[in-house]
């Protein structure tokens, strides 16, 4: 009877699962391409091999990064959230309601008791005119505030909807016009050491 022992057993294990857990040589080299991390392909000219294409892609992308100011890893700027966005609409209203004008009760008090007075003296009784002229102002000049408020807070939450989303735009279309002059560096480097890149 043969006795095996653990030092030969345990190394034919650990061959065995190495070689069937690590990738080939060109997935890792693929796996950590600076090229693919910002959605470029780069193709070797003149037959450079997959470790000499990666240490090319990682110097050009640092000689990029450098030149442009861009750093590719950054992330795009993120637009407020649904919460964020009513909030400042809700402020941008308050604050039109606020400054909406006040007083229409006692302007349109005014209005209707005049025109009141002057019905009133029409058919005898000025004072009781003036009086029913003024309720009936003070009430629809107290709805025409109102509707001159909401109004107001209407258009103020939607002017700040659209600046929110102008101001969304730009800071995104920025992002892309530096990632795009990155892009460029990154595309003349490897181009200059003998690569295509798309």
């Amino acid at each position: 009877m043969k006795l095996f022992t653990i030092p030969v057993i345990t190394a034919t294990l650990v061959t065995l699962l190495s070689s069937q857990t690590s990738p080939p040589a060109t997935e890792q080299a693929d796996a950590s391409s600076p090229a693919k991390s910002v959605g470029m392909y780069v193709y070797p000219k003149n037959q450079q091999n997959a470790d000499q294409q990666l240490k090319d892609e990682r110097d050009c992308y640092s000689s990029a990064k450098q030149q442009s100011g861009v750093d590719p890893q950054t992330p795009p700027p993120t637009a407020p959230s649904a919460q964020e966005q009513q909030a400042a609409q809700q402020q941008a209203a308050q604050q039109a309601g606020q400054s909406a004008p006040k007083g229409g009760a006692v302007k349109g008090s005014a209005r209707g008791a005049a025109g009141g007075a002057a019905i009133g003296a029409i058919a005898g009784d000025a004072g009781t005119g003036a009086a029913i002229g003024a309720t009936a102002g003070a009430v629809r000049g107290r709805r025409q505030q109102k509707k001159a408020q909401k109004g107001a807070q209407q258009e103020a939450a939607q002017q700040t909807a659209q600046a929110q989303q102008q101001s969304q735009t730009q800071a995104n279309a920025q992002h892309q016009t530096q990632l795009d002059s990155f892009k460029r560096s990154f595309s003349a480097c490897l181009d200059a050491r003998g690569y295509s890149v798309k």
